[in-house]
């Protein structure tokens, strides 16, 4: 039982990875754009949830090695696109881990927020991304995109 509940929250936990190390590397190359600003947060907040599990039923945490095993997408569009696949992946991959858990109401309660964040919100923002860079051009090119004052006085470019 023990060991579902160790592969289950591993998966998950690596998926959280992947996800950051993805969102960093985006920013990194295109500025701090919508919507992975805000992603990237959340994305953090589902580590530190999953991390409270590992502890609590005290697993070893995996090593996140992420940032050294994929690759930056070659425009906003195509990171756009990506996230949509991802997060249509994020979602059966917590349905799946869900049936492995069933003894775990509160490993259950964190995999079902995070899937419903996925679904609802990151999945929708990365489709509305696809859209605007679609039309709009990102990515291709200086000028097209405006800095705005932000969210926390930060300065971020909307598209």
């Amino acid at each position: 039982m023990l060991e579902k509940l160790k592969q289950a929250l591993v998966e998950a936990l690596h998926d959280e990875y992947k996800a950051r190390a993805t969102y960093r590397l985006v920013m990194q190359k295109f500025g701090e754009i919508k919507p992975f600003i805000n992603i990237l947060q959340s994305e953090e907040r589902h580590i530190q949830a999953l991390l409270s599990l590992f502890r609590k039923y005290q697993i070893p945490v995996p090593v996140d090695d992420w940032e050294n095993r994929i690759q930056t997408p070659t425009s906003v569009l195509s990171a756009c696109q990506a996230g949509v696949q991802a997060e249509i992946e994020n979602g059966e991959m917590y349905q799946r881990l869900l049936a492995l858990t069933p003894e775990y109401p509160d490993v259950q309660r964190v995999f079902l927020n995070l899937q419903r964040a996925s679904q609802e919100n990151h999945l929708r923002a990365f489709q509305r991304c696809v859209q605007r860079s679609g039309n709009s051009h990102i990515g291709r090119g200086k000028g097209r995109c405006q800095n705005h004052g932000g969210h926390r006085g930060r300065r971020h470019r909307y598209c």
